[in-house]
């Protein structure tokens, strides 16, 4: 009698997935992280969004289309040298220069840049006036340089400006929550940095920003301007156990969110895109990002993918 074949395991189903979808990026990306690849590869293909100001564009952040440099871009790509080991000097002198240009007055990042030759962006960045500077673009550049120990002197008001807004937040959203926790896993004041996360924790857990049982989503509230389906769950703020915001969660909340996430992998393979995207280009580009993210989610918090 023939033995029945086993299903493909989550991980298997997801490589499949970004073999058939991803953009080079992201499959050296997997390829670096679960198949034994090198760190080379995923530098050489993160060098194709690079531009000649030191930024970075080419939507690397699918949600903004088009060559132009954007600090969005900017922090995408910190975020792809970090993991891979290589946010050395010569990258982050040449990425401060181009901070160093396009800061506000405040020292700090605008989330956007006013862009050029109209090409299209995310409906929910501002594009009108000059740009305000923005949590969300500087903290996690910001955290990164730091958690590298970089030094650069675009670096010190920067931070001031993360520790003033991050103590001014009342009034947030979830992913201006999450830019800050980037920023305070990230800078070296730790016991400030603790005292700011337990702060924000009570502040994601009172006004609903999280829902901490996805079997009861469809009653969860939004956060306002957001899209349908568009909630936060504890393993959006907690990525990995050595987070700050991992205190703001029970073992069982926890549990239960990242049952959640693995059960929300497709037929195909892949995790769908997160629901703010709204073109079928960038939901395409976006699927591979979002997989390669519920992956390392997973597997920094212990659960079996292969």
């Amino acid at each position: 009698m023939a033995e029945t074949a086993s299903p493909p395991s989550p991980l298997a189903r997801a490589e499949r997935f970004v073999w058939l979808t991803a953009r080079v990026l992201e499959q050296r990306l997997f390829a670096y992280h679960f198949l034994g690849g090198g760190d080379t590869p995923v530098e050489r293909a993160l060098a194709a969004y690079r531009n000649d100001d030191g930024g970075y564009g080419h939507a690397l952040e699918p949600e903004l289309r088009g060559p132009a440099s954007q600090p969005l871009h900017t922090a995408h790509a910190l975020g792809v040298l970090d993991r891979i080991g290589r946010c050395d000097s010569r990258h982050i002198e040449h990425v401060c220069r181009y901070l160093t240009r396009i800061s506000t007055r405040d020292g700090a990042l605008p989330a956007l840049r006013p862009p050029a030759h109209g090409y299209p962006v995310a409906p929910w960045l501002p594009t009108a006036g000059d740009p305000p500077s923005s949590l969300l673009a500087t903290g996690p550049v910001v955290g990164v340089l730091h958690r590298n120990d970089a030094w650069h002197a675009w670096l010190f008001r920067a931070t001031e400006y993360c520790w003033a807004a991050v103590d001014a937040l009342t009034d947030t959203h979830p992913y201006e929550v999450r830019a800050a926790l980037a920023f305070l896993d990230g800078v070296p004041d730790r016991p400030r940095a603790a005292a700011a996360a337990h702060r924000l924790g009570a502040l994601v857990r009172d006004r609903g920003m999280v829902v901490l049982d996805p079997a009861r989503t469809a009653d969860a509230p939004l956060a306002r301007g957001y899209a349908p389906g568009e909630h936060h769950f504890a393993y959006d703020y907690a990525a990995a156990p050595g987070s700050l915001a991992r205190g703001w969660f029970t073992d069982a909340e926890l549990a239960r969110s990242l049952d959640h996430l693995a059960a929300l992998q497709r037929d195909d393979g892949g995790w769908p895109a997160d629901a703010y995207v709204r073109a079928p280009g960038t939901a395409a580009e976006s699927r591979p990002v979002v997989t390669l993210r519920a992956l390392l989610t997973l597997h920094a918090h212990g659960r079996p993918l292969g």
